[in-house]
């Protein structure tokens, strides 16, 4: 018995923490992200994703093994996308600008959410760190808020089949949209090419930061109101 303590000891858990650090803020990014799309597109008409089983917040109806290995690894990512019908909205090209346009949106949501419990949670987890639950709790919401924020910009991108094509073909005319649709298989194989050669990275970080940084004042609002009672 004391062997297997004395293993189970020297094991090292950074590793384990470490990707559960990166792997569960990824899947509530991704979970709530494609649970917005199907809920919109429910709301506008569409039954498609409630009937596919995809109004739902279990993961693992949702993740794109891909998607989620990006998403820990570059920390931009994707999921597995959520069926719409766009002929069952009474404006199709309206409900599905709209429909895609609420992915991003609930992210950003996410993500002030995340920064302002993270500058709420901030002193009471230093102060009393419950060991080292308090830091790995803080960086996880801390994480959660970054990750929701990469999504958020890395699916407004203009590339097929991510959301961004979607609200920019609403404002072409029928016959182009069209056109442009026939293309979407092809552009997840361009995202690979320009993420493989490192195109796409460094400036889906700067915009990324750059929006990071304009939310972060909502972690210094909870910060300071934590402060009045600390």
């Amino acid at each position: 018995m004391s062997a297997i303590v004395n293993i189970w000891n020297g094991l090292d858990w950074s590793v384990l923490t470490d990707m559960l650090l990166r792997v569960i803020p990824a899947l509530v990014c991704i979970t709530l992200h494609e649970l917005a799309h199907g809920y919109v597109a429910y709301r506008l008409g569409d039954t498609t994703a409630r009937d596919a089983g995809r109004l739902t917040l279990n993961p693992l109806r949702h993740i794109d093994l891909m998607g989620l290995a990006m998403m820990i690894v570059f920390r931009f990512g994707w999921a597995k996308p959520v069926p719409v019908n766009m002929y069952r909205f009474r404006d199709p090209k309206r409900g599905m600008a709209i429909t895609s346009l609420a992915g991003p949106a609930c992210n950003i949501l996410l993500g002030i959410v995340a920064l302002f419990l993270y500058g709420l949670l901030y002193l009471p987890l230093w102060m009393h760190p419950m060991g080292k639950v308090g830091p790995y709790v803080l960086e996880m919401v801390y994480l959660t808020a970054y990750l929701s924020v990469a999504l958020a910009v890395f699916n407004l991108l203009p590339i097929p089949p991510l959301d961004g094509s979607k609200i920019l073909f609403a404002l072409i005319p029928d016959r182009a949209y069209a056109r442009l649709m026939r293309y979407e298989r092809y552009g997840m194989i361009l995202l690979l090419v320009l993420v493989a050669t490192r195109k796409l990275g460094a400036p889906l970080t700067t915009a990324t930061g750059w929006v990071f940084d304009r939310l972060f004042f909502v972690a210094e609002w909870g910060f300071e109101l934590m402060k009045r009672f600390v």
